[in-house]
């Protein structure tokens, strides 16, 4: 049997009543589980890493932020991760198909066998969905600072983050291609998801060992509304203002320092940012696609 701890920070309010009829689902099947309380980052991290000893696995009840901290510290100790989602945009769980329910998270939880997946590493830090650098960056600070409903907060974001974007030159390096161009965004994607259920890199797969990059070049800001739906669905693929490339490393320039994101989280400020992808370093209990 199982045994589990549950690594919380300060402001888990949504992971625990998320997690208590997991748990309770847990506990019934006769499985050890455990909660730990934590404050700060470092914390969290040196937590997780003396469960992974322990012979625990870890489980992260929260969104893609709290994934992202979690996942760094279990890959490093080679340990195994669970995921219970309880956060806004949960765009891990979703690109997984991680269910919803408590008695299916359980059930996965405690019979699903481990899946190796692959990390991103970026400014000395690992990323488990994607990592990006543009209008959305600014979008998802500015979602970061709402109090509006998860169904509102990014779309409203969104649009705020579009209109104080200033023009930004970008060169990108993927694969021995070297591309210069104007645009909005570039997102360099290990998950199809990002931005609460954007489907931004929809041929992306966490255990390929490939990057997908996908670049949003400049176009007028009246038509970006309009494209910005058909994120969703992956159809912006098909217009001729975004490109899309593959590899195991990528290396952005900017014309001026730019936000750096990762799974909703801030991980750099800078005008070159690289990203390289670790294959098959983080073990996670989910079921196979």
């Amino acid at each position: 049997m199982r045994s589990f701890a549950v690594i919380l920070g300060p402001a888990a309010r949504r992971g625990l009543s998320r997690l208590m009829p997991v748990a309770h689902e847990l506990r019934a099947a006769g499985a050890r589980v455990r909660v730990d309380y934590t404050q700060t980052v470092g914390q969290a991290r040196r937590a997780a890493t003396a469960v992974v000893r322990q012979g625990e696995i870890v489980v992260a009840a929260g969104g893609d932020g709290t994934i992202r901290l979690l996942a760094g510290a279990v890959a490093e100790a080679g340990g195994l991760l669970g995921v219970i989602p309880a956060g806004r945009g949960n765009d891990f769980a979703r690109q997984l198909r991680l269910p919803r329910s408590p008695a299916a998270l359980a059930d996965l939880l405690l019979h699903a066998p481990p899946r190796y997946l692959d990390v991103l590493r970026v400014a000395g830090q690992t990323v488990v969905g994607s990592v990006y650098t543009g209008v959305d960056a600014v979008a998802n600070d500015l979602a970061n600072r709402s109090r509006l409903p998860a169904s509102l907060v990014y779309p409203a974001a969104g649009l705020r983050a579009l209109l104080r974007w200033p023009r930004t030159q970008y060169t990108v390096s993927v694969a021995g291609h070297v591309t210069q161009v104007d645009a909005y965004t570039v997102v360099v994607a290990n998950c199809g998801y990002y931005g609460g259920g954007l489907h931004v890199a929809p041929t992306a797969q966490p255990d390929d060992g490939t990057l997908d990059v996908v670049v949003l070049g400049r176009t007028t800001k009246l038509l970006l509304p309009v494209a910005l739906p058909q994120l969703r669905t992956g159809r912006h693929l098909r217009r001729r203002q975004v490109t899309c490339y593959r590899g195991e490393s990528v290396t952005i320039h900017t014309d001026r320092p730019v936000t750096v994101y990762g799974d909703g989280d801030p991980v750099d400020r800078a005008d070159r940012i690289q990203v390289e992808v670790r294959r098959r370093a983080l073990g996670l209990l989910a079921w196979a696609p």
